[in-house]
């Protein structure tokens, strides 16, 4: 009875590596928990063309939308680990979420990660009135005078960065929830508010037309597309990094093998002149090599989680 029961075992794990090896055999469905057109969609599709290149399946990007991302997330962590189902997400997908919702499942261990594919830092701006030259002139600025911060709304990053700099600067702050970005900097341009957090694939445009100032960007590096902008660090506010970076997951248990083929194809897309191209234009920048792994994604996970879920309780931020 051992003897066969071990057979069996045997003959499931030669499957399980047979089938690894083949990988894939059909269509694979990428998952955007968002709806089509938005910055995650658009990576998503990117991405998706490039990988259906390198594993010879088509990569079919699906949108399932809902409740802050958590539903789409929620949909790949129900699949079956075998590769076919992947999900895409961002720091407020997998990090912000489960700090404000009652999630069904586990961030860290109910999901396999694949590999990191971007970063979009945020750029701390003003309106074009304050008198601020440069961020330690801001900081004092924001330390001595009542001021405004516009978010794009409850519990996205750009009110993390916001409870965050009140926090370090031991300001009053005022926070004010916009429906969007978008609205947040059409008040800040018309100097109905003082400052914000603005993804730099968006502020760009408007700090490069005069319409608001920059002062730093929240990553350790300068962005390829605005060397001109110092970092956080170079400027007098080291450490506050805030970035939205996207990732990729797949079911929890999905096989080693399906996941090394799938990080591979990642790797590829990434390393190919017209991907980095097309998501250089969105603003996003490409981790470095030794961060497109599964293990870099697991420890970036982890570490944001550990960063953030603090700060966002301390603050009682609840989902809008």
């Amino acid at each position: 009875m051992r003897i066969g029961r071990m057979v069996l075992l045997g003959l499931a794990f030669f499957a399980g590596a047979v089938g690894a090896q083949n990988f894939p055999t059909r269509a694979v469905t990428l998952v955007v928990p968002f709806s089509a057109g938005g910055p995650t969609d658009t990576i998503a599709r990117i991405m998706a063309a490039r990988m259906t290149q390198s594993l010879g399946q088509t990569v079919v990007v699906e949108n399932t939308t809902g409740a802050g991302g958590s539903i789409g997330v929620g949909r790949v962590v129900r699949a079956a680990p075998d590769g076919y189902v992947l999900g895409i997400g961002h720091i407020g997908t997998h990090v912000v979420n489960g700090a404000i919702y009652s999630l069904q499942y586990d961030l860290l261990n109910d999901l396999a990660p694949v590999a990191m594919i971007a970063t979009n830092p945020q750029i701390i701006v003003s309106k074009n009135a304050i008198p601020a030259k440069d961020l330690k002139e801001l900081l004092e600025y924001i330390r001595t005078h009542p001021s405004t911060h516009g978010t794009g709304g409850a519990g996205t990053p750009s009110h993390i960065a916001g409870v965050y700099l009140q926090k370090n600067v031991a300001s009053d702050l005022q926070i004010i929830h916009y429906r969007g970005s978008a609205p947040a900097m059409a008040d800040l341009m018309a100097g109905h508010i003082d400052i914000s957090f603005d993804q730099a694939a968006s502020s760009l445009p408007l700090v490069r037309s005069g319409k608001v100032r920059a002062y730093a960007v929240t990553q350790t590096t300068r962005l390829k597309a605005a060397p001109e902008i110092p970092t956080v660090d170079e400027a007098g506010l080291p450490d506050y990094h805030m970035a939205v970076w996207h990732g990729i997951w797949a079911p929890k248990g999905t096989p080693a093998a399906v996941i090394a083929r799938l990080n591979g194809s990642i790797v590829d897309a990434l390393a190919d002149p017209a991907t980095q191209k097309r998501l250089g234009d969105l603003g996003q920048e490409i981790p470095p090599r030794d961060k497109q792994t599964p293990e870099a994604l697991a420890a970036h996970h982890k570490a944001e989680i550990e960063k953030w879920w603090p700060l966002i309780k301390a603050a009682g931020m609840k989902a809008d």
